[in-house]
């Protein structure tokens, strides 16, 4: 009887600690997700594709293997090889009776140099394809700058879903003239997480089309082994199908900050390495607070940019924030193998943050994004190895390094932080 109520006791200390103070490391990260709205499900597999060819050799082949649903949605088709190889065997599914449907960002799809226009989206929609624009841009134009959808999502049949920082284009493959090679990280999810990705595009589906799309036939659950869609990439860690994965979906008006508060609840809740790779490293003030103070606590903060972008201004910005860092004890590294687009943090080596946001105040602040927060050792490892890897097409950001830019390259650090970081 005594022991019972000491147990009892125990149990509602501990809660009242938990919270007053939160839990410490792993279990506080986890903990303080699902106070923010996050939802664990912990039967999951993933799979990661460190480049464009490998990414969309894989969509490919599900794409070919689909039965019932094809969705995606994605921040821009470019109007290239690429995409149309897609809208191709998208065209062949639909005639085998796959139901297609397609959503891009108006404003993603503008801003490209090779954008969908009314013709092309004609001859789409004529194959029996659903397209259709996020958001269309109408007059007064600048009601529509943001937020805008940011996010990649393909879920197909319901059973596996695929995102990260990869829209549809050539230059995921072949890369750009003015920079070289493009270097990203998407990813493939198969089990119950799936249904979250799911569950994001249908609402961004009704809100643009109206179209109310529902039916158990659209969550078939766990997806493999038996049921899972064949000649994939497979996931051969020790920790397949059991991996505990929180989808971390930005919303505008009904989840704000859940993807801001995700990365500072992981970086505050470090206690031995963070690692980030993440291109528009223009960072707010929280975030840089969050950084400063892992690394007053004597964890192993490793950041890695890039020297060169897709955006102009841009870089300069990232200079700024580079020095401040290595001022303050963190470790910056330039990478230049070309443009480095991932947005990846790995946390203590249990912990991984992937998907499509940026460290900047426009992906954190405005735009809809989807991240995926991954609590699995195999995931990490997996995705340090790419840091490491990559890691030596780096140099180091020290204070020789930013000497030896020209006064107007640091000028310019200074001036477009100033003006432009509480907008980008």
């Amino acid at each position: 009887m005594i022991s019972h109520i000491y147990k009892r006791l125990f149990v509602f200390l501990s809660a009242v600690i938990f919270l007053i103070y939160g839990y410490a490391g792993s279990d506080s990260i986890y903990y303080q997700a699902i106070r923010d709205g996050a939802k664990f499900t912990c039967n999951n597999s993933i799979v990661f594709f460190d480049n464009g060819r490998d990414k969309f050799s894989d969509l490919f082949k599900a794409v070919g293997e689909a039965r019932s649903t094809i969705h995606m949605e994605y921040f821009n088709f470019r109007d290239d090889s690429i995409a149309n190889t897609m809208f191709d065997s998208l065209a062949v599914k639909v005639k085998q009776g796959v139901k297609v449907r397609l959503l891009y960002d108006a404003f993603g799809n503008s801003s490209n140099n090779q954008p969908i226009k009314k013709k092309r989206l004609k001859e789409i929609r004529a194959t029996g394809i659903e397209i259709y624009e996020f958001d269309p841009i109408v007059f007064p134009w600048i009601n529509h700058i943001m937020p805008r959808d940011h996010r990649k999502i393909v879920v197909i049949d319901g059973k596996c879903a695929y995102s990260g920082g990869m829209n549809v284009a050539d230059y995921y493959i072949h890369g750009k003239e003015e920079f070289g090679s493009w270097h990203d990280v998407h990813y493939r999810i198969e089990g119950d997480a799936v249904a979250e990705y799911q569950a994001i595009f249908l609402r961004a589906w009704k809100a643009t089309t109206g179209q109310e799309i529902c039916g158990a036939d659209l969550y078939p659950g766990m997806s493999f082994p038996e049921n899972a869609i064949k000649n994939l990439k497979q996931d051969d860690t020790p920790t397949a199908r059991n991996k505990k994965i929180a989808v971390i979906n930005r919303e505008p008006h009904t989840s704000p900050k859940i993807i801001r508060n995700t990365f500072i609840n992981c970086i505050n809740n470090s206690e031995k390495q963070i690692y980030i790779i993440n291109p528009y490293f223009t960072l707010n003030h929280k975030i840089v607070k969050a950084i400063k103070k892992a690394v007053k606590r004597g964890v192993d903060v490793k950041i890695m940019v890039s020297e060169k972008s897709d955006i102009p201004i841009t870089p300069r910005i990232v200079d700024y924030q580079a020095h401040r860092l290595m001022k303050a004890g963190a470790k910056v590294y330039y990478y230049q193998g070309g443009f480095h687009h991932s947005k990846i943090m790995m946390i203590d080596g249990c912990w991984s943050y992937v998907g499509s946001a940026n460290l900047d105040n426009r992906s954190l602040r405005c735009d809809y994004e989807v991240n995926a927060l991954i609590n699995d050792t195999c995931s990490t490892q997996q995705l340090e190895k790419i840091f490491n890897r990559d890691l030596k097409k780096t140099v180091e950001m020290t204070e020789d390094y930013w000497k030896s830019f020209s006064r107007s390259r640091r000028f310019q650090a200074h001036l477009y932080h100033l003006l432009l970081t509480p907008w980008v």
